[in-house]
């Protein structure tokens, strides 16, 4: 078999904090003297039912690991490390979701978090050797007007290279705020030209998928996976060149399905979907990218050529220039015509 790591591919799906190995959480927390709990560093994977109590339990915990993303050192350490481990990996383009909200009170202000994101997303593009653009994302356990500040603020930072914000998304609990209330942040983000890649269909299923194509006009899916439930919906989102971030390690340690065979990776691609796989929280799930493409080939018995075709998508999914995609998609190929090996 030819090997994952060699197989170029985007990253479309990884959130600022979840992105940190235990390593790093553990060295940032030691620089501040705080100490965390065994549950978050034994190399265990999180695992959570999918409800309110679960998804308490997931929210406490990577709040717990956020706290300790403080200053400006550390939000630099954050976007190097995941940039480094996207490239080790063989990505060509990370896209990297963040609330600067978040981490805004221990730099001065939403608009210095954003911009040190920023910067050292282009420092570690160029160090490296993934290109690395930002997401920013409101959350949903916030009110949509503070989600319309940050889409302001995004789009003052707005392009396609190395460090620029490149979409708009929308976290949290699916389950928290009407849906609908998000859109004029999303209008804002449109008028911009900062595609949207707001989460839906994980937690919640097609009804709610509805909600945010309509009311958010997705460029993206977060998750989505739900909408396989409604054969009409996914065609439909399909018609529409809506692509879908799906990332089955999360799915699986969320609780929305009982083991990885049971994620409907195969009904997506069989529907004619566009498919991005991703990583989604790493530091939670201990799962990282390749891990994804591993599942797709063992598990769900993907060929080479099927996982090029993944790989292709997520290149194509991307917010990346034209003539960066074309030169990652010639590098697929490549991948694709060498002869295997014995590679995983």
């Amino acid at each position: 078999m030819r090997t994952l790591t060699g197989l170029p591919k985007a990253h479309l799906h990884l959130h600022f904090t979840g992105s940190m190995s235990i390593p790093t959480l553990v060295t940032l927390a030691s620089g501040q003297g705080v100490e965390l709990p065994s549950a978050l560093v034994d190399s265990v994977a999180l695992e959570v039912p999918a409800d309110k109590r679960g998804w308490f339990r997931f929210q406490r915990f990577y709040d717990i690991a956020r706290a300790v993303v403080k200053g400006e050192d550390a939000l630099r350490t954050v976007v190097r490390a995941a940039a480094v481990e996207d490239s080790e990996e063989g990505s060509r383009r990370l896209e990297i979701q963040v609330d600067p909200t978040s981490y805004a009170a221990s730099v001065g202000g939403l608009q210095p978090a954003l911009e040190i994101i920023c910067d050292e997303a282009r420092v570690a593009s160029a160090i490296a050797g993934v290109q690395v653009g930002v997401i920013v994302a409101a959350s949903r356990i916030r009110h949509p007007f503070d989600a319309r500040t940050l889409a302001r603020l995004a789009a003052r930072h707005a392009g396609q290279g190395p460090g620029d914000v490149c979409g708009f998304g929308l976290n949290n609990d699916e389950w928290e705020g009407d849906t609908a209330e998000w859109d004029g942040a999303f209008r804002i983000a449109r008028r911009a030209g900062l595609p949207g890649v707001p989460h839906g269909g994980e937690l919640r299923g097609p009804e709610h998928v509805r909600q945010v194509f309509r009311h958010l006009e997705p460029t993206r899916l977060g998750h989505g996976v739900r909408a396989t439930e409604d054969r009409a919906l996914l065609d439909e989102l399909v018609a529409a060149g809506v692509s879908f971030e799906v990332c089955p390690a999360s799915n699986v340690h969320l609780g929305v399905y009982p083991d990885l065979g049971a994620v409907p990776l195969r009904r997506l691609l069989d529907a004619g979907a566009r498919v991005a796989l991703g990583a989604d929280d790493p530091l939670l799930f201990l799962s990282r990218l390749n891990d994804q493409y591993a599942t797709a080939r063992h598990v769900h018995g993907c060929t080479d050529a099927e996982l090029a075709a993944l790989a292709r998508a997520s290149i194509d999914a991307s917010f990346a220039a034209d003539h960066d995609k074309q030169a990652w998609r010639t590098e697929v190929d490549t991948w694709l015509a060498d002869e295997p090996d014995a590679g995983t």
